[in-house]
This record gives C-alpha cells, sequence and structure tokens, in this order.
C-alpha cells in the first residue's frame, strides 16, 4: 500500500484514492500526476472517501465538476444526507458531471473498485457540522482502516478525532501506520491566539498535550509508525526548534507533512 500526498492512497493493485476533499484537491491531484493534469476532466483517482460532512474535507469536491465520467464518493449514510440536505455539494456534482455514490457502514470492511483495498470505516465522535445545526441530523466523524489484501499492510487514517476509547487504539495497535488527527496542542489554543472561544475538544479534534491527550495515547503504543496530520498553523509543532515538537519526537511520533510517500 502507498500513500503520496495527504490524504491520497492505494493498494498493490490498482488505481489512486483521495481521501476527502479539501479545498487544496486539485494541488494533491497534481502531485499524483508530477503535475501534468489537465483541468480535472482526467482526475487520476478511482473515487474520494469521506470520513465527514465537514467543509473543508468536501469543498475540493466542486473542483472534480468538470469531470468527463460520474465522480465515485464513498461515505456513511448520514455523510449522503448531510451533502444533500445541508450543504448540496452532492446534488451539484450530479448536475455537472454525475455522482456514483457508494455507502459505506461503520465496522464493516468494504472493498474498493478495483482496488486490492478494502476500508472499514469506524466512529471517532465528534459532533454535526455547523451548517447542520437545528436541522436534526445526527452525524460524527469516521477513521478509516485501509488494508491491502496484496501486500498485506494495515493502514489507520483519522484526520478529525474526537475520543479515543479501547476500541479505536486497538485499531492503532494492530495498523502497521497510523495517520492521526494533530489539529491542536492545547484545548484553548484558538483562545490563547484570539481567534476563537471554541476549545479543541468543542470542534471535535483531541489535543495533542496533557492528561488524556492524544500524544500521551500515542506513545504507549509500539507497533504502528505514528505521524500526525491535519495540523492548524496555530500548533506549534510546525516549528522544528520548538519544546512542543520535541515532545512529539520523544513519544515516537512524526509530523507528516506536504509530500510525505509511505509504502507498505
Amino acid at each position: 500500500m502507498a500513500r503520496p500526498p495527504e490524504g491520497a492512497f492505494r493498494g498493490g493493485d490498482g488505481p489512486w484514492f483521495l481521501v476527502n476533499a479539501s479545498p487544496d484537491a486539485r494541488q494533491q491531484l497534481e502531485a499524483l500526476t508530477d503535475g501534468n493534469l489537465d483541468g480535472v476532466r482526467a482526475a487520476p483517482i478511482a473515487g474520494v472517501l469521506l470520513t465527514d460532512g465537514e467543509i473543508d474535507h468536501t469543498a475540493g469536491l466542486l473542483l472534480l465538476r468538470e469531470s468527463t465520467t460520474p465522480v465515485r464518493v464513498y461515505g456513511e449514510a448520514g455523510v449522503e444526507r448531510a451533502l444533500r440536505e445541508g450543504y448540496p455539494v452532492l446534488s451539484m456534482l450530479e448536475r455537472y458531471c454525475g455522482l456514483i455514490w457508494q455507502t459505506l457502514e461503520s465496522e464493516r470492511a468494504q472493498p474498493l473498485d478495483g482496488s486490492s483495498l478494502t476500508v472499514e470505516p469506524f466512529d471517532v465522535g465528534g459532533d454535526a457540522p455547523r451548517y447542520l445545526e437545528g436541522s436534526g441530523v445526527d452525524l460524527t466523524a469516521s477513521g478509516f482502516v485501509f488494508r491491502d489484501r496484496v501486500g498485506g499492510g494495515v493502514l489507520t487514517y483519522v484526520p478529525g478525532l474526537a475520543r479515543l476509547d479501547d476500541a479505536t487504539l486497538a485499531r492503532f495497535a494492530g495498523s502497521d501506520l497510523v495517520l492521526v488527527d494533530g489539529t491542536f496542542w492545547r484545548d484553548d489554543e484558538l483562545a490563547m491566539f484570539g481567534i476563537s472561544g471554541r476549545s479543541a475538544r468543542d470542534m471535535g479534534h483531541l489535543p495533542l498535550s496533557g492528561p488524556g491527550g492524544t500524544l500521551e495515547a500515542l506513545s504507549g503504543l509500539k507497533r504502528p509508525r505514528k505521524a500526525l496530520v491535519h495540523i492548524n498553523n496555530t500548533n506549534p509543532i510546525l516549528l522544528e526548534d520548538s519544546p512542543e515538537r520535541a515532545e512529539v519526537v520523544r513519544a515516537g511520533v512524526e509530523v507528516a507533512y506536504d509530500g510525505l510517500e509511505v509504502e507498505l
């Protein structure tokens, strides 16, 4: 199994898949083709898997609207409902290029079309996106466990982690590589900078530091290679000479970067 730019995966056999479609999806797709991307009419991916319905994970879908073939999108039923009723990205894609929606079920492994990969979603907590407030839609985020039936590699990808329970830690421990939410160092990080009164936990992200933080849990895992993704620009671990970065390194955890390539 290989992973080049953040959020793109493929098995030992088969095409690339993108996990979440952020506003920088074009740059991600260009990285898969060495910059030789003909607009987005021939996107080099077989599908997009969505961990949730957040705008910053789905806005990039609109960049695929000029595709010459219907866009294949995978996600749980609640995500589809959110992206039709609250933020109708899927309906827009249907009108432009066409859409093939494939529903994923939590804790059920499902093969990805044309690939040696299977994907198994699991609940990682959190709240529905703010655009769904008052709608009655109950939606949490998912993590994905990818297994390669050719190479045997196991990768767990969790860009948004609101809670850490025994079941989630067991999934981490059974992986070869864990890519996990490193959004915030502190729970009150945004308040410290005067950006927002909402805490990390309010936004569906466990902070890295402190008792019960993600870093404490990751440091106790021996088998998997561990790397942090989805890091906010307020997080001091982005500074290579910061004490927070040193603490991450001492815990045996890496800070992922754009262009990171991993083969399992």
